[in-house]
Parts: C-alpha cells; structure tokens; sequence
C-alpha cells in the first residue's frame, strides 16, 4: 500500500463508490490496467507533467485512452488530473487493489518457477498457502525464471517461501561457510 495520504482517499472514495454500484470486481480488473499503465508508461506520466499543454488537452487524451474504463474511474482519473495529482494515479490505484483484497481476503502473490504453471496447481498453491497468510484465496501471477534451478518461490506481500533448489543451495552453502 503507499504512503500517500492523497492516494489513500481518493482510492476509498473510488471503493465506495464500487461498493454501492455493485461494481467491485469490474472495477478491480479495470484499475488493475489502469495501474499497470501509470507505473509502467513513462511518456504518459511525461505528457501529463507538461505545463505547456492544457489540462482540457490532458483531459482529451486520457478520455480517449480510458475509452473502455468505468466512469467513475475515468472521473476519479480526470479530478486528480483537474487538481495536478497525476504522480499519486498508480498510487491510488494500487490502494483500490488493496482495498477490494481485504473485502474479498485475497491476497496477492507471485509464483516463481521454471515453468508456467497449471490451473491445478495454481487452485493448490492457493489453498495451502492462503491459509498461511490469513486469506481465503490467492491471485496468483505466474513468473517463469530459469534461476531458480526446480522447485518454486512464492512472495505474498513481504513475506517469501522459497521452496526453490537455488534457494536451498544458497542456504547449504551459507551453513558450510558459517
């Protein structure tokens, strides 16, 4: 979650708002991109910073781009554009995600492995380690990293399991040099 106390409010108004439309789930998945888009597309965040461009051309360009996005995300996207908030949007997006987790005890978690993994598997992962962290299930994304030799490492917030032979070769060997 970030530390952005901006962010914080206008992702709980964004919720709220879902909450009371019955609209929580479609608007998770579509804040999701939004997300993916503000803390990865440099020259968006570029554009939006100009002071010589005009906030009703901003304002243009992102409607445009948010063509298929739910009105109240695409009203909460303009407002904080309106009031110079552009650098807090993948922040409050973020916070949104988190929110919609804890009303629906999901949490996030990466899976590292050596090959994509099954839909079996991913239920499996998700029950047992759901139940570790205190959730009811997991949304899993799938990494595919070599490195890691076999095995798996899974990260849920700040918390690691690494079940990996890499993993359990770097332990082996910090026993032997200690």
């Amino acid at each position: 979650m970030s530390n952005s106390i901006v962010a914080k409010r206008y992702a709980v108004a964004l919720f709220e708002i879902a909450k009371e439309k019955n609209v929580l789930d479609a608007m998770a998945e579509e804040i999701r991109v939004v997300k993916e888009v503000f803390s990865s597309n440099e020259e968006l965040n570029a554009f939006l910073k100009q002071p010589k461009i005009t906030l009703q051309q901003k304002q243009q360009v992102l409607s445009d781009a948010l063509a298929g996005i739910s009105e109240y995300i695409t009203n909460t996207i303009m407002l904080m554009i309106e009031r110079h908030r552009t650098d807090e949007i993948a922040h409050m997006a973020e916070d949104f995600v988190e929110l919609c987790n804890e009303d629906k005890s999901v949490a996030e978690a990466t899976v590292y492995t050596t090959r994509p993994i099954t839909e079996a598997e991913r239920e499996a992962i998700s029950s047992v380690f759901a139940a570790k962290v205190g959730k009811k299930t997991l949304r899993i994304e799938n990494i595919v990293d070599r490195d890691i030799i076999g095995g798996m490492k899974l990260r849920i917030g700040n918390r690691i399991f690494d079940g990996s032979v890499s993993g359990k070769l770097n332990r082996l060997e910090r026993q032997l040099l200690s």
